[in-house]
């Protein structure tokens, strides 16, 4: 059987609305590979995945979520009006009713509507652009805040610096390459905040920082588009989950304000844009001010750094491990990235006051 009479194969186990005409590559995703199905007639076209096991190792929770998630939003959407077919995903289920579906070597495959006639953009490159992707994110957890279904844990210990401080000690004392005699400098960075992060996340355990549903993969190429650059809706929901609000933020801000590349050598050239944090917050409290309580508004601002910490210590932590985890382009790949990022959580602490004051005038102005 030829790769493409499998994928046909596998698609006809969902519950398409016409034979199938094609089905090509997709994208170039690192984690799922995705295909378009196009199908004969005024029939939809869909969205075919093969999900990646090993970083979801609970696929059917992980699509239960989904759908979970899919049909409030659908439902929000309907409520306000709106179109529900381009403003929410729609997951496809198989005949038996499933919404997966497990090939013989075990590997997982999802079905989505396709939405045509949408715009995907690949980085935010303009504060107009930024304040629609903020405008997105408070858009999809506004339209769940009033969600009170269960959800699992997709990821275990995601975004949770305790759970990161764990590995990170057992990585340093394993110290699996000899690394740990080169990085001394940058041990001290993530030592030196330790307690800081600590606090912050400890906020989350006691309640004072509300669980609620986040996205928790934030990156405007995540976020649908209509043809006149109007938010439609958020996609990719593999990471969908329980946790703070503020993760989704200071991700955001992690992606969307950066300077430089997130590998970037000359370090003169990493910072975060103000310009371009002031936009994202503006969308984003357009959309979700009045929902969040005065702890999250407070420590709105502090998430980006937060964030940008936790992605620092990954990085260094990967280089110290070997390079297990991230795919790497020459031998210290791992270390100029550790190296970016805390240049970035450096600007962004330099900026911090800024910050704060940006996210307590924008606030007011939407409460």
């Amino acid at each position: 059987m030829t790769p493409k009479d499998k994928l046909l194969k596998i698609a006809g186990q969902f519950e398409l609305a016409a034979p199938v005409v094609s089905i090509d590559a997709l994208g170039d995703g690192f984690i799922n590979d995705t295909f378009i199905v196009k199908t004969e007639g005024e029939a939809p076209d869909y969205i075919l995945q093969r999900k990646n096991k090993t970083v979801f190792p609970d696929v059917p929770a992980m699509m239960d979520n989904i759908v979970r998630v899919t049909a409030h939003i659908k439902r929000r959407v309907e409520e306000a009006g709106g179109n529900p077919a381009r403003e929410a995903m729609e997951v496809v289920p198989t005949h038996d009713g499933k919404y997966y579906y497990v090939d013989k070597n075990g590997e997982y495959w999802a079905v989505s509507v396709f939405i045509p006639d949408t715009i995907a953009y690949s980085r935010a490159d303009s504060p107009e652009l930024a304040r629609k992707g903020g405008q997105g994110i408070g858009r999809f957890q506004s339209q769940l805040a009033d969600f009170n279904e269960p959800l699992a844990e997709t990821i275990k210990g995601f975004h949770n610096i305790r759970h990161r401080f764990k590995q990170w000690d057992e990585a340093v004392a394993r110290d699996a390459v000899g690394r740990v005699k080169e990085v001394g400098r940058e041990i001290t960075w993530i030592e030196g905040r330790r307690e800081e992060m600590l606090r912050f996340w400890e906020q989350v355990e006691n309640g004072t920082l509300p669980t609620r549903v986040t996205h928790n993969d934030t990156k405007i190429s995540n976020i649908l588009f209509d043809k006149d650059g109007e938010v439609l809706c958020a996609i990719d929901l593999d990471t969908v989950m329980p946790s703070t609000s503020l993760n989704d933020f200071g991700d955001a801000i992690r992606s969307y304000t950066n300077t430089g590349r997130e590998d970037e050598r000359d370090l003169s050239r990493v910072g975060m844009s103000l310009d371009m944090f002031a936009a994202y917050t503006d969308g984003y409290l357009s959309e979700r001010a009045s929902q969040l309580t005065q702890a999250e508004i407070d420590n709105l601002a502090f998430s980006a750094l937060y964030i940008t910490y936790e992605q620092v210590l990954r990085f260094l932590m990967d280089y110290i491990d070997g390079d297990t985890y991230y795919k790497i382009a020459y031998p210290s790949h791992n270390l100029v990235r550790t190296h970016a990022q805390n240049a970035l959580l450096l600007s962004m602490e330099r900026q911090y006051d800024d910050m704060k004051r940006i996210v307590k005038e924008t606030a007011a102005r939407y409460i």
